[in-house]
């Protein structure tokens, strides 16, 4: 596959793995937007790699990303995302910020996109998702139930125009060697950075994904084991899961 004469928009792609999403898109030829709400971290990746700079919020770049682009975006990478810790208990803004920003953006988006792509018949959405939609991570409530509606977007979005033309893949890494891993502090500590990859892995993950044309994309293989056990046998996996909560409150002592 060539992403020649493709265009593309990567959301906070200022850093981590939608700085290495734009490079890669653009070291496959596509033109590409880089988009952040830091302006310079986005003008500085966009400078390196003869890209375009939209700083702002993700949600409503979409016009202006289009323009800058000539008017087709045949890419859009929902990309931008927002580690929030806490238990149910974490204060309503801090939920909603979390619930904008992983899922409504996501959905804002599509509902931008998808005019466009239906009349053309073709277009295609990536949604960095993370292995907490699939699974979960422990001390963040808020992280994890909206990437699970993330995943859930995605999942729709395929399904229901898949037969006319939008391909969507959803990326699902555990730990990835970003300020996010950082600020996940003890937690990510303790659960992901064990495993942890570089962003350019994510890259080289999902453009495989693309070219064996699959909505699914694991760059750490093992969480298809950990997704099969959640699904066949829940309680198993919730009782490993509350021991790996256990063991993190020990380790927070």
């Amino acid at each position: 596959m060539t992403f020649t004469q493709q265009t593309a928009v990567v959301t906070g792609a200022g850093g981590g793995i939608g700085a290495a999403l734009a490079r890669r898109f653009a070291a496959e030829g596509a033109k590409v937007v880089v988009n952040d709400i830091d302006e310079t971290k986005a003008k500085a990746v966009a400078a390196e790699i003869g890209g375009i700079a939209v700083a702002g919020d993700a949600s409503a770049i979409i016009e202006e990303a289009r323009d800058a682009l000539d008017g087709t975006v045949d890419i859009y990478c929902a990309n931008a995302g927002l580690a929030s810790g806490g238990t149910e208990a974490a204060d309503e803004q801090v939920w909603a910020r979390a619930w904008d920003v992983n899922v409504m953006a996501h959905v804002r988006a599509a509902h931008a996109l998808l005019p466009g792509w239906l009349e053309r018949g073709e277009g295609r959405f990536v949604s960095t998702v993370s292995a907490a939609g699939l699974l979960t991570m422990v001390g963040a409530a808020p992280y994890s139930v909206t990437k699970h509606g993330a995943y859930a977007f995605a999942e729709w979005l395929s399904l229901t125009y898949r037969h006319r033309g939008i391909k969507v893949h959803a990326i699902c890494p555990q730990g990835v060697r970003t300020d996010m891993l950082t600020a996940a502090g003890s937690a990510g500590e303790l659960v992901l950075a064990p495993t942890a990859i570089e962003p350019e892995d994510v890259a080289d993950a999902l453009i495989q994904g693309i070219e064996e044309d699959r909505f699914l994309i694991l760059p750490h293989p093992e969480v298809a084991e950990y997704y099969r056990v959640r699904a066949a046998e829940p309680d198993r996996w919730l009782a490993g899961m509350n021991h790996l909560q256990q063991k993190w409150e020990a380790h927070t002592k």
